[in-house]
């Protein structure tokens, strides 16, 4: 079973409203391989967040995204709070990895190397 990091108050209303466009989940499995939590934050319109999750779907990779731009007030100043611990600048797209390792950006070499790929 995996478990979610919870980086907003508004959890309950973010796990029942299914139609929230700026947070969906992925569900995959992995063959071969332990699950791993994933968290993909990015802009919705973000060419490199888009390129991040076509890359995490075809390697069949579980992981939860949140668009940052479509939040608001303080749930969207919470989940910033959440990216600036794992990366300062706020770039996007960023990528936490087990609460261990973080990824700033599209690269891909890294990305395999911290998703086991």
């Amino acid at each position: 079973m995996t478990s979610w990091i919870i980086v907003s108050a508004s959890w309950r209303a973010w796990c029942c409203a299914s139609s929230d466009p700026a947070r969906s989940a992925r569900s995959r499995s992995r063959v071969g391989a332990s699950t791993l939590k994933v968290m993909l934050y990015g802009l919705s319109t973000c060419g490199w967040c888009r390129k991040t999750k076509q890359f995490l779907d075809e390697n069949d990779v579980e992981y939860e995204l949140t668009y940052v731009d479509l939040l608001k007030g303080e749930e969207k100043e919470q989940v910033l709070a959440e990216v600036r611990k794992w990366n300062p600048h706020s770039s996007f797209p960023t990528i936490v990895v087990d609460d261990k390792e973080s990824v700033s950006g599209f690269k891909e070499d890294r990305l395999r190397e911290v998703l086991g790929l």
